[in-house]
């Protein structure tokens, strides 16, 4: 016969405790129930049970705290934490005290079951990491149910040299994250070393990955050692990786699969000491597709995905955001920090935000800088959110065929504006912004105009005012898939 399992449970929440008491009780566990910290302590303290649910905050001492005296005397009891603190430094602490799992408020009882199930299977092996003090803050803002994932994620993997790739688009905090890990790590006492692979010349990417030797190449006046060796004993961010040129991600490829390298132009194999966190905006699947990206690379990089939200899939978020740039800006000018009334708050929830978290940031920012109310109001927020009204009467006022070039023209330039708007004046696009922009435009302008000929690539040519060989070079290029309708 099966011996019965006791799990015992502390929640304030007495409505809590019943659901869980007899969803749990259905399932076949002997469960009891505590309204505090004590009464939980001293059935711990007294070998009682075998699996423990217990919520942070307990009206006579936070479940965290108390997280750390029950590992120190019963190490392989599995404590699931619960709280309705939704908040990444609420899952780092309970990961490094101990918890076998953290469940942010609410969760779904099915994969409270299954947590369970899992955590009274096998002998857990765990131990007090490095404790957090109550003071640290973590430079992420938000509790809605899209940021709870990535706080999970994010929690297991701050004592591990795990290689992580962030994914999301412009704007999202892929940066931020990849500090976080970095900070509250276990290489927290060694560099942090970003470099973003859209803004390095091609020709100069292995140069500054893995340094050169004097005369390597002309210009190489001196020995100059790369970002690997700068990081040496921490973390290498790879920002952008998806802008890489091939030669590069050959290189780097062999480097993280032997462990060594050698600067550009050296002989000396240097050893790789390093955790490596990358980041892209782009479809790394649909560059492997079009032979821009290796695969091989990918999955060496693609060890534990991180997918970031958008901000538009995380509106309830934006309140703590604008509150955290409102005070961020407040106390680097040393003023009192402006607010927003809800009206306001409801009409930025209305906006998509293409350039997400930094539109949001610049917006908040102009605004403490520009308006002197202390308290901004919903007037305020549509005047300053407003579109370039000037440029636009001036493209409706155009008449005839100008009419409908200048429109695109206009489409074309609120969706640029958005990208600027979204770049702090002190942290313009990467250099090479031209090419890149004509690049970004020439496959789908391509790919729609073969789709408007139906697969004809004479008629495409001469819509698109190209050589019929130049176009077919670009075809071949861009490896664009040429599909003929057939009626």
């Amino acid at each position: 016969m099966t011996e019965l399992k006791t799990i015992l449970i502390a929640d304030d929440d007495k409505a809590i405790r019943t659901v869980l008491s007899r969803a749990l009780g259905q399932e076949g566990y002997d469960v009891r129930l505590a309204s505090n910290a004590a009464t939980l302590w001293r059935w711990v303290a007294d070998g009682e049970g075998d699996l423990v649910i217990t919520d942070v905050m307990m009206p006579d001492e936070n479940g965290l705290d108390m997280l750390i005296r029950i590992k120190k005397i019963r190490p392989d009891l599995p404590v699931v934490v619960m709280s309705a603190q939704n908040t990444l430094m609420t899952a780092v602490k309970a990961a490094e005290r101990g918890a076998y799992e953290y469940l942010p408020k609410p969760f779904d009882l099915d994969e409270l079951k299954a947590v369970i199930l899992k955590g009274l299977s096998p002998k857990l092996k765990s131990g007090l990491k490095r404790v957090l003090d109550d003071e640290e803050e973590m430079p992420l803002i938000g509790r809605s149910p899209a940021m709870q994932d990535v706080y999970r994620v994010m929690a297991r993997l701050m004592n591990n040299d795990l290689t992580v790739m962030i994914t999301g688009e412009t704007g999202t905090g892929k940066e931020l994250i990849a500090k976080a890990l970095h900070d509250f790590g276990k290489r927290r006492h060694a560099p942090f070393v970003a470099i973003n692979m859209a803004a390095i010349p091609k020709d100069l990417i292995e140069s500054e990955l893995f340094g050169h030797e004097k005369g390597a190449f002309t210009g190489a006046v001196s020995r100059n050692i790369g970002r690997f060796e700068q990081a040496k004993g921490g973390t290498l961010f790879l920002d952008e990786i998806g802008d890489m040129p091939m030669e590069a991600q050959t290189r780097l490829l062999r480097v993280l699969q032997e462990g060594e390298y050698t600067s550009v132009g050296g002989t000396h194999l240097l050893k790789v000491d390093v955790r490596i966190i990358a980041a892209t905006h782009r479809n790394l699947k649909t560059l492997i597709a079009q032979g821009l990206f290796r695969e091989d690379l990918y999955y060496r990089l693609n060890v534990v995905p991180i997918n970031l939200p958008p901000l538009r899939d995380r509106k309830d978020d934006i309140p703590d955001l604008v509150r955290h740039f409102f005070n961020n800006f407040a106390e680097e000018h040393n003023q009192p920090p402006k607010l927003m009334d809800n009206k306001a708050l409801d009409q930025l929830k209305k906006s998509d935000w293409p350039g997400n978290i930094r539109e949001l940031e610049n917006l908040v920012q102009r605004m403490a800088a520009l308006y002197t109310e202390d308290i901004i109001s919903v007037d305020n927020i549509i005047a300053e959110m407003a579109t370039d009204t000037e440029y636009e009467q001036s493209v409706a006022s155009n008449q005839g065929n100008i009419y409908e070039a200048e429109t695109l023209q206009q489409s074309i330039y609120r969706h640029l504006k958005k990208y600027f708007d979204a770049h702090p004046n002190e942290e313009l696009p990467p250099n090479g912004l031209y090419a890149r922009i004509l690049s970004e435009l020439e496959m789908p302008l391509i790919q729609l105009s073969l789709k408007a000929t139906r697969g004809n690539q004479i008629k495409a040519a001469e819509l698109l005012g190209l050589n019929r060989n130049t176009l077919r070079k670009k075809i071949k290029e861009l490896q664009i898939p040429i599909v003929k309708d057939r009626y």
